[in-house]
C-alpha cells in the first residue's frame, strides 16, 4: 500500500488535481484529501488502493523502501507500457 506522501508525490508528478484523481479512482475529493494525510479520519484501505491504481494507470510507479524510504516515479514512456 502507498503512504500519503507517495500519493501526494505521484499526483504532483502527474500534474493532476485532487478532483481529477478522485474522479479517476471513483472516490470523493475529500477521500483523496484524507488519503494524502490532510483529512480526518484517514481514508480506508480500499480507497487508498483505488487511488493508487488510478495513479498507476496514469503512469506513476510506486517504489518500495530500499533502505532510503519508499518513493514514486513516472513510468518510462519508452518501455512500451
Amino acid at each position: 500500500m502507498a503512504n500519503p506522501d507517495q500519493l501526494r508525490a505521484a499526483r504532483a508528478l502527474l500534474g493532476l488535481s485532487q478532483p481529477e484523481v478522485a474522479e479517476a479512482a471513483g472516490v470523493s475529493t475529500m477521500t483523496v484529501k484524507r488519503a494524502e494525510g490532510s483529512g480526518k479520519p484517514a481514508a480506508s484501505a480500499e480507497a487508498m488502493t483505488a487511488i493508487r491504481k488510478a495513479l498507476e494507470n496514469r503512469g506513476a510507479l510506486f517504489l518500495p523502501s530500499n533502505g532510503h524510504g519508499p518513493g514514486v516515479r513516472l513510468r518510462d514512456r519508452t518501455d512500451g507500457a
